[in-house]
């Protein structure tokens, strides 16, 4: 019982890690791109690479090459070339080999490599070969032929910082724009509500003025009435005071 235990543990501990290594197996072949796949006498040449990375993280190529005749390679260079600041070409790996038979064969070669800092935009493959082709009893030397390609794009990551940052500044600078249309919504309003204030302190100033006016002439009336007042009475008083008496 023990056995069958452990030998259903093994099965699955085996499928399973059958699994993992064939999911990782695939997973960087979901970024790869074939950027060059072509013919030339005698090869078939065929070059993978990742298809899109960043500065500082790595760029995997897979470069194929496939003998259709007898062939033998005296020398093969597969330079590849980045960007710095997108314009300041720089060399970033090589393949290098020489003297090898490629008789109705394949070879490929494997490499990853990290891109340096401050490139960026698309880099550049150069393979250079120095080979001799057999045809029958004919054999022709090819001395470096030279395939140019276009490969991995890197990712200005620095330009996208910069956009995030213009961008975050342009919605800081929208809501302020809002806030400050709203303020000067509200200060016209307050304006418009000072001018009616100031219109009705105004015109109360007016009839406080026009009332003064007016009361003052009453107090000059009433001081004149009862300056008249006094004075009738004064001589009235004084007209009997002074009636001569009557002698009987």
């Amino acid at each position: 019982m023990k056995k069958l235990k452990l030998s259903a543990f093994l099965v699955i501990f085996t499928i399973a890690l059958t699994l993992t290594c064939f999911v990782k197996a695939q997973t960087p072949a979901q970024n790869m791109k074939t950027f060059f796949d072509s013919e030339v006498p005698g090869i078939k040449v065929q070059v993978n690479a990742t298809e899109e990375t960043q500065p500082t993280q790595n760029i995997t190529v897979v470069l194929n090459l496939n003998g259709q005749t007898n062939v033998y390679v005296k020398s093969l260079n597969l330079s590849i070339f980045g960007f710095v600041n997108g314009t300041n070409k720089i060399l970033m790996r090589s393949i290098i080999d020489s003297n090898f038979p490629l008789n109705y064969s394949s070879k490929e070669y494997n490499r990853t490599f990290p891109v340096p800092e401050h490139v960026w935009d698309t880099t550049y493959g150069e393979i250079v070969l120095t080979y001799s082709a057999k045809y029958e009893i004919v054999t022709v030397d090819f001395d470096k032929l030279t395939l140019g390609f276009t490969m991995t794009h890197v990712k200005n990551v620095y330009l996208e910082e910069l956009q995030n940052k213009l961008d975050s500044l342009k919605e800081k600078y929208q809501l302020l724009n809002n806030s400050y249309w709203q303020l000067n919504g509200t200060y016209w309003q307050l304006n418009a509500t000072y001018e009616s204030l100031n219109q009705t302190f105004w015109e109360l100033q007016q009839n406080y003025t026009s009332l003064k006016g007016s009361t003052d002439n009453t107090r000059t009336a009433a001081t004149v009435l009862a300056i008249t007042t006094v004075f009738f009475v004064a001589t009235t008083i004084y007209m009997v005071m002074r009636k001569p008496k009557e002698y009987w």
